[in-house]
Order: C-alpha cells, then sequence, then structure tokens
C-alpha cells in the first residue's frame, strides 16, 4: 500500500480492534500505521476489551460483529452503554442491511464489510477520530465558559476589562489543544498577532512560533518561504532551504493578511491543511507535517473574489473575531497607562509623564480608526515629545482628526461632548463655546482651520472666540483681538 500522510493526528486514547482473526487484525493495524496513525491496540479477547472501554482506554473501537466467542451486536449494545462518547465502527463480513440498520440504530457510528479497503477503513477512522476530538472541544469549551480563565497569565500582553475579550480568552483556552486551524478577524492595529501567541502558549506545544505576513507574495515567493526550496531550484539557489513549516515544526504558523493570498498559493496551503502534505521549491518529494496554521485577515474573506470557499472553511475551523477599540471604550483608559509606562521605559525616562485631563477624555472619546496600535502610537509620540514630565497637550490633540461637519462627535454617541463639557448636559450656547475651544485647541490657534472645521465663516469663528475668554487661543498673546464685522 502507498503511504500517505495522515489528516488527523494519533489520538490521545488508542484505537481498540477486536476481531477473532490474528490476520484481519494485523492487516488493520498495518493499513493504520501507513496512514500515520500507530496509537492502536489489537485484541481478540472481548472480556479484556470489554474491561479496556469500561475503564475509559479507547478513544475509538473497531469491533467485528462475527466472532464465535461473543455476539457482536451484544458487544456494541455494552459498548454503547457504558462508553456513549466513544465511536464505535463495526466490523462484517455479512453485506445484509438489515444487519447493517440494526447496527446503526444500536449506536454504531460507521461499518465496514469485509475484504476492507484501505482508504475506505482510513476515511471510517478519520471521520471517528475527528467526532471524538470535536466532542472533547465541545466539552472543554463548555467547562471554559461556565468559569473563570484556567491561565490569566497566558494574556498578560492583552490589556483589557471587556467581557467579549474575556469570552474570548476562554474560548481559545478550550479550542488550544486542537490542531485545527484557527482564523483570527479583526481591523487593523486590534491586536491579532497577540492573539495568536496566546492560542500557540495555550496550546501547549513544543515547536516553535513562527509569523509571517503573507500578504502581496507571489506563488514562487509564498512556496519558497513557506515549503523551502532544494538544491538548484532556481538560478541563485546554491543550497537547500528549509522553510517556516519546518522551522514551525510541532508549533504554530502564524499567517498574516491571508485574504491576500495568490490563487496558485491558495492550492498548496489547502492541500496542506487537508493532507499535512507540502512539496518544497523544485522538489517532487512530498513532505509532512503536523504545524498548526493559525491565520489572521482585515478581510471579509468569504466573500472576496478569488478567495476560495474550501480554503475559508478549512481555515475557520476555529473562528476568533475581535472587536474594535471603538466598541470597548473602557479599555481606553487603561491601555493609555499602560502604553504610558512602556513608552517611558523605552524612552528611558525614570517616570511616565502625566496624561492632562482633557487629553484623556478626547482619547477616550476618539474612534480610533487604526486600534489600539494607533493608541500606542499617540502615547508614545507624546512621551517622547514631553518636556520637563509634562505632555505637550496641544501637540497630541492636533494628532487628532476634526470631527467631520455635520456628523457624530468623536465616539460616535451623544454623551461626547459631555465627557468635555462636564457632568450636566450642556446649554447651547455652552456647547458653542466648548466647541470653539475644541478646534482651537486641535489647529494649535490657526484661526483658518478652525473655521473650517467648525463649518462657519473666519470672521463668524472670530467673534465666538472673542466672547469665549483667553483660555480658548493658544496663540491669543500673539494676534491682536479681532475686527468688529463690518455691517454688523
Amino acid at each position: 500500500m502507498e503511504s500517505k500522510a495522515a489528516s488527523a493526528p494519533n489520538p490521545h486514547l488508542p484505537i481498540l480492534i477486536l476481531d477473532d482473526e490474528d490476520s484481519y487484525r494485523s492487516a488493520i493495524v498495518r493499513a493504520l500505521r501507513l496512514g500515520g496513525i500507530d496509537n492502536v491496540i489489537s485484541s481478540g479477547d472481548p472480556g479484556a476489551s470489554r474491561a479496556l472501554v469500561a475503564a475509559g482506554k479507547a478513544s475509538l473501537v473497531l469491533l467485528d460483529l462475527q466472532m464465535p466467542a461473543a455476539s457482536g451486536e451484544e458487544l456494541l449494545a455494552e459498548f454503547s452503554s457504558l462508553a456513549p462518547q466513544v465511536p464505535v465502527i463495526i466490523i462484517t463480513g455479512d453485506s445484509e442491511t438489515a444487519t447493517i440498520v440494526r447496527c446503526m440504530k444500536a449506536g454504531a457510528l460507521d461499518y465496514l464489510v469485509k475484504p476492507i479497503e484501505e482508504s475506505r477503513l482510513l476515511v471510517a477512522v478519520r471521520n471517528g477520530l475527528a467526532i471524538v476530538e470535536l466532542t472533547r472541544e465541545l466539552s472543554a469549551f463548555r467547562d471554559k465558559l461556565s468559569g473563570g480563565l484556567a491561565r490569566p497569565e497566558l494574556f498578560e500582553r492583552i490589556a483589557t476589562r471587556d467581557e467579549r475579550m474575556i469570552a474570548l480568552f476562554k474560548y481559545i483556552e478550550a479550542v488550544a489543544p486542537s490542531r485545527q486551524s484557527v482564523l483570527i478577524k479583526g481591523e487593523t492595529g486590534t491586536g491579532k498577532e497577540l492573539f495568536a501567541r496566546a492560542i500557540h502558549d495555550a496550546s501547549g506545544r513544543g515547536g516553535a512560533f513562527v509569523a509571517v505576513n503573507v500578504g502581496g507574495l507571489d506563488d514562487p515567493v509564498f512556496t519558497d518561504t513557506l515549503f523551502g526550496h532544494r538544491k538548484g531550484a532556481y538560478t541563485g539557489a546554491e543550497g537547500a532551504r528549509h522553510g517556516l513549516v519546518a522551522e514551525a515544526k510541532g508549533g504554530t504558523l502564524f499567517l498574516d493578511e491571508i485574504g491576500d493570498l495568490d490563487a496558485r498559493s491558495q492550492i498548496k496551503l489547502l492541500r496542506l491543511l487537508q493532507e499535512g502534505e507540502y512539496y518544497p521549491l523544485g522538489s517532487d518529494l512530498c513532505l509532512r507535517s503536523e504545524t498548526r496554521i493559525v491565520a489572521a485577515t482585515t478581510r471579509d474573506v468569504k466573500n472576496t473574489p478569488g478567495f476560495r470557499s474550501d480554503l475559508f472553511y478549512r481555515l475557520q475551523t476555529h473562528l476568533v473575531e475581535i472587536p474594535p477599540l471603538r466598541e470597548r471604550r473602557d479599555d481606553i483608559d487603561l491601555l493609555i497607562d499602560r502604553f504610558l509606562t512602556r513608552s517611558a521605559k523605552s524612552l528611558g525616562e525614570p517616570k511616565a509623564p502625566e496624561l492632562p485631563r482633557e487629553c484623556r477624555r478626547a482619547l477616550e472619546a476618539y474612534d480610533f480608526p487604526g486600534n489600539v496600535r494607533e493608541l500606542e502610537s499617540l502615547v508614545h509620540d507624546a512621551v517622547a515629545g514631553a518636556r520637563g514630565g509634562a505632555i505637550d497637550e496641544a501637540a497630541l490633540l492636533a494628532r487628532l482628526p476634526p470631527r467631520p461637519e455635520g456628523g457624530a462627535p468623536p465616539g460616535g454617541d451623544e454623551d461626547g461632548l459631555l465627557r468635555v463639557v462636564g457632568e450636566g448636559f450642556p446649554t447651547l450656547r455652552e456647547a458653542e463655546l466648548e466647541l470653539v475651544r475644541m478646534a482651537m485647541r486641535r489647529t494649535l490657534g490657526d484661526l483658518g482651520l478652525a473655521s473650517a472645521m467648525l463649518g462657519v465663516s473666519r470672521q463668524r469663528a472670530a467673534k465666538w472666540l472673542s466672547e469665549t475668554g483667553p483660555e480658548a487661543d493658544p496663540q491669543a498673546a500673539d494676534r491682536p483681538p479681532p475686527q468688529p464685522l463690518e455691517g454688523k
């Protein structure tokens, strides 16, 4: 028989083969081993097999129905009662439909008719193991959701107090031991690689975590990067090269920007996911891998033209969707403090500077299209530009884009201005004057830009400015007071 890579790993518990014919048991064991599955117990003793199943020491049972020492149908009923979570595949020389129907009704997962085709055997066993693995994952998932995090230290890199984020952490702990692929969806800057690292750390896999951005790679570069090449595969290939799949052996390979993958590369990745097989560039030797694939995308790859649907469903066996920062505003204050400390340390400052209250409020109300990465950049730049331990408030506020004319305030909710004005609901006059102050601070006193932000004429803005007081104008001392408008 031709050797073929297994798409499923060896089960945690052995597969039990119960058949009174030694030669048949040996043939099944040999076929499974050639298929990459060698955690097997071969037995011709119904009593010993019954005890093994009752003790919970088998993951899957291959049961022969025609044995002189015991009735296979009776054993099937016993196994289903003793361990209903253990799938049973019946083996029979009787191809009568009535017998097969009775066994399926009694709880058998599948049936194999002698003589057994090796390909049919492997498909049945792999399907059974997939069900076992899914059942274990669902059980672990229920346990995780009903309790707290088992290892909260795995998620220390991700600062949050948001309930949805905590639920994602629990989900990751539940699915991490699986070798099935994970698709991480999230806007740019949400921390997709941090989640991928958490999945790897929670998995307990002994191999390395290897990350690569595959967006924009053409097929030859993709193949060389992931699968390596043989000596002489192309001009300049003076020696063989192992790819990242080999580097991540037994670990996790993180593929970022998977939605931009070339069509030919998609086919090769699909084969790696389905069969655990790949070919180095310039080689006809098939290599095998049990590397776990975690992919990430900012796009809706399911509806992306040119992205294969079969690859999408293979990648999305487990799905992690990270909410954007604007949907978890309670995290902004927490992240600000973390980034202030981190930035000060990276710049060699003994102490993190204080962030002015106005800046903190403005950041809490901002939508952050660049998410956590944008917030970190803003805070780091502010710390780098601090003088005498004080952050330049005007410079930081100027980096935040103005509110679109007629649009909602930063943050997208009606209370955005209330955070700035105060606790009570402002009068129209108070809101009007506060908007003038905000516009002047964000434009560093540029009256033309401020009037454009407010959607009024320069003269109207100047009149408002004269009524707000000098604290609204960073350059009031250097500019003559506004002249009265003609005709007014």
